[in-house]
């Protein structure tokens, strides 16, 4: 008889906690300074965006952590899995569909052409290189993930750390060395051209915070996932939360406003630079080329255990998944996206504009979620002793994820109308695939 492959449960809170900051924070804190003063219009507001753009993160992350106390039989579906719990095997598939076939091989594909750029630039090579760079870190972070889950759990320990030490640096520095008024310089003293637009704001510091529910999917690979899951989800979205409004201080107390503005997304180098020489500044670009790997190689592992849970439950094909008798993870699932990420890559200029757009539909099921919190309890209402984990200040908590979820989808509606009807368009596309799985495997 054929001995049954299962998932290795070997990974700690360390590991969990890991994969969400180091799946959250990626370039954005280092290039957005200027971008969310702008919009703001004023340092003070810019600090309460970045500020407010964490606490929706944090009651979200506390809502999506009783959800899974309430699922204990997700796996490694992570939010598949609870949308399918809460709301059925169809919407379960839409979700998991726009996750793993639109969106994750659009935002790997777009964080690694980033990276590839920035390591051209770094090398003094021709652009025309930038591409083939790009792929070669899909490959890498790809490889990565065929080994044992404690080689990718290691990998992302470590660029976590690594890309950390720039954020305590800029916080330190600012505290301690920065002579700027961090606070109330309005963009009057700076410009004229901006709109103020607090909202749009708020909107550009939801999405550098997002990534963290990705941590749900390696819940099956987990020791102890009762404890560690919720506590890798509340700790990791409050330290992310801690250093983006650091390094936004930091930066608002070494630089005025006029300069950060000038600058764009050159503010944060210019200070390391000033703090540490050119060789500061190089050392920055180095670690965030780390830090987008450490990015990817958070999708990387959770993505393709979706589709691995997904296809366990007839949704994806069969091969999807088996996993490796020797590494026990979804060895399959994971050169299968690979392979979709890398031909994204060859074959189109705009992954981030495809990634960009299916965010949209990614909210839209956040919101279903966090809503599904209350159908959970209503439905569970006899079960309230047994729940491991419950959201502090409830209703009001997964309140403020879903007023938060419903701004980041009107503003998209908003400000890219267009784009919306993509990205709708591209997860309908799911909706025949479906019903021919269902179909199929009745």
């Amino acid at each position: 008889m054929e001995q049954k492959v299962t998932l290795k449960q070997d990974l700690g809170l360390i590991s969990g906690l890991a994969l969400v900051v180091g799946t959250v924070i990626g370039s954005g804190v280092f290039f957005k300074q200027a971008s969310v003063l702008q919009t703001t219009g004023n340092q003070t507001l810019g600090l309460l965006a970045w500020t407010l753009g964490g606490v929706i993160t944090l009651a979200a992350g506390l809502t999506v952590a009783e959800i899974g106390s309430r699922i204990p039989d997700a796996g490694s579906g992570g939010f598949y899995s609870y949308i399918e719990k809460i709301y059925g095997h169809f919407w379960g598939f839409m979700t998991g569909w726009s996750q793993v076939i639109v969106y994750a091989p659009a935002v790997i594909a777009s964080i690694g052409g980033y990276a590839a750029h920035l390591t051209a630039n770094f090398l003094g090579i021709d652009m025309v290189w930038a591409r083939y760079i790009g792929i070669f870190y899909i490959i890498f972070i790809a490889g990565l993930n065929l080994l044992e889950n404690r080689i990718a759990a290691v990998f992302a320990v470590t660029t976590t750390i690594i890309k950390m030490i720039p954020i305590v640096g800029l916080m330190i520095y600012g505290i301690f060395f920065g002579h700027a008024n961090a606070l109330g310089q309005t963009m009057t003293q700076v410009t004229s051209t901006t709109s103020g637009s607090f909202g749009m704001a708020i909107l550009a510091t939801l999405f550098a915070y997002d990534g963290w529910v990705l941590v749900a999917n390696i819940r099956g690979e987990m020791r102890r996932p009762k404890r560690d899951l919720p506590l890798s989800i509340i700790l990791g979205v409050t330290l992310v939360l801690v250093a983006y409004v650091g390094v936004t201080f930091g930066v608002y107390r070494t630089l005025p406003s006029a300069t950060i503005i000038s600058l764009k997304d050159n503010a944060v180098f210019a200070i390391i630079q000033s703090a540490f020489g050119t060789f500061g500044g190089r050392l920055l670009s180095v670690i965030i080329i780390i830090s987008m790997l450490g990015t990817m190689n958070g999708k990387m592992v959770a993505f393709p255990r979706m589709a691995y849970m997904m296809a366990q439950n007839g949704l994806f094909p069969k091969y999807l998944a088996r996993l490796n008798r020797r590494t026990f993870v979804p060895s399959n699932a994971t050169l299968s996206l690979s392979g979709l990420t890398i031909l994204l890559t060859l074959f189109t200029n705009s992954a981030d504009r495809i990634s960009d757009m299916a965010m949209f539909t990614i909210w839209l099921f956040y919101v279903a979620a966090f809503i599904g919190l209350f159908v959970l309890r209503y439905r569970q209402r006899d079960q309230e002793r047994q729940i491991d984990f419950k959201v502090p200040l409830f209703p009001v908590t997964p309140l403020i994820g879903v007023f938060g979820g419903l701004f980041v989808v009107v503003s998209t509606i908003q400000s890219d109308f267009s784009g919306t009807i993509v990205s709708i368009l591209m997860v309908a596309v799911g909706i025949p695939v479906y019903y021919y799985f269902t179909h199929h495997n009745q």
